[in-house]
């Protein structure tokens, strides 16, 4: 079902300026503006933080000084979004972020990042995904994608009970065909911007091939086939950090010899 994607978002490109470039290069269509995506950002910021409890105050802290010190690194024009972060009394390691800068942690990924460089891996991801607006690409490409499949149904005769059968099979592979496997470069590619990032700010590079592979003992190989998931696999994961990792270390060195020794102490 790839060619559902081209259908769709050729004709949207043909007919409104939506398409763009991320920071790594790749062709994006964003069908929102940032001022209403930084809204529901910041609304679902404050509803995460009414109704998922806190972590303590040193906990806090620590990923504080951790996201401050790769904010400080960023350009000008990226540092003033509302760049926020918060921690969450949660088992499961896991870390999101939302359109406008707003980033949650739960402290299960403290227990997999077992220091500061680790830690900032996983920040420097999330910042990422704010970065190369994955949440506008996200949204845009799911409009696209039933945009393409409405278009199917009307002009091919798809009212029967069959034709809607069909439609559905459509949209299932549209879903693991298109929405997924976009999910999954979106998780590349924050990979890869986070490792130069996180090296940007003098953290060690290297720490975040060692925090995947903390996350492949703790799981235990238990996720779904990749071809499901909307993430790559922990070892395709690997791969891309390590075949990016000379251009990190050289930033890393850098950094560290322009003096940025960040020192954030865990809890």
């Amino acid at each position: 079902m790839r060619w559902l994607r081209p259908l769709a978002v050729t004709a949207l490109c043909a007919s409104i300026a939506a398409c763009t470039t991320s920071p790594t290069g790749r062709s994006q269509l964003l069908l929102l503006s940032d001022s209403e995506l930084n809204q529901m950002g910041r609304q679902a910021f404050t509803q995460y933080q009414q109704e998922l409890p806190s972590a303590g105050q040193a906990s806090q802290r620590y990923v504080q000084c951790i996201a401050d010190a790769i904010v400080a690194e960023l350009p000008a024009e990226q540092q003033q979004l509302d760049w926020q972060i918060r921690v969450f009394e949660s088992e499961q390691p896991n870390a999101f972020a939302l359109p406008g800068g707003y980033m949650g942690v739960n402290t299960g990924m403290l227990d997999i990042a077992t220091n500061q460089d680790q830690l900032a891996s996983v920040i420097g991801h999330e910042i990422g995904h704010v970065l190369a607006n994955h949440a506008n690409e996200r949204a845009s490409t799911e409009s696209a994608t039933s945009l393409g499949l409405s278009v199917i149904s009307s002009t091919s005769g798809m009212q029967s009970a069959g034709g809607q059968q069909l439609m559905g099979v459509l949209g299932m592979g549209a879903q693991y065909g298109i929405v997924l496997p976009f999910s999954r470069a979106h998780e590349s590619e924050a990979d890869v911007i986070g490792l130069d990032l996180m090296a940007q700010a003098g953290f060690n590079p290297r720490e975040s091939v060692t925090l995947w592979e903390n996350m492949q003992a703790a799981t235990g190989g238990g996720a779904p086939p990749e071809w499901m998931s909307t993430h790559p696999g922990q070892g395709q994961r690997i791969e891309g950090l390590q075949g990016n990792m000379d251009q990190a270390l050289a930033l890393y060195e850098q950094a560290r010899s322009n003096g940025h020794t960040p020192n954030c102490p865990r809890p």
